[in-house]
């Protein structure tokens, strides 16, 4: 199988409703997006996605929730805005939004907060 990625980034603010602790109160993170789309099939040019219909995409959504308070922001003003509903939002948003071979071969969803540590998001069943 060909597994492709896309990253994009957002900076935000957030805080979480229902955390007892330091994340219930406003802080910021450079969130990176990354999406992994999987098939076993390349084109005539050799090529399983193209990079250029998934990073437009992709960098649309992150922008829609770059330098916002997310705790303000649809559909986050009503659900947590944890890396891992993040993560989800980006999921449902990119499977409506991609083509349709897109959508049905999108694998995850990783919303990482910090360089060593991450969110995912899948529908799939995976191997961890």
């Amino acid at each position: 199988m060909f597994v492709v990625t896309v990253q994009a980034h957002y900076d935000s603010a957030h805080y979480l409703r229902h955390y007892h602790g330091k994340c219930e109160r406003m802080h910021g993170h450079r969130y990176v997006v990354e999406v992994a789309l999987g098939t076993d099939r390349l084109d005539e040019a050799g090529i399983s996605f193209d990079f250029v219909a998934v990073k437009r995409e992709l960098r649309a959504l992150a922008e829609y929730l770059d330098h916002q308070n997310l705790n303000e922001l649809p559909p986050f003003d009503r659900i947590e805005p944890s890396a891992e509903e993040q993560a989800r939002w980006f999921h449902g948003e990119l499977k409506q939004k991609l083509p349709a071979a897109m959508a049905e071969a999108l694998i995850f969803v990783k919303v990482w907060e910090t360089p060593t540590q991450y969110a995912l998001y899948t529908e799939r069943q995976l191997w961890l």
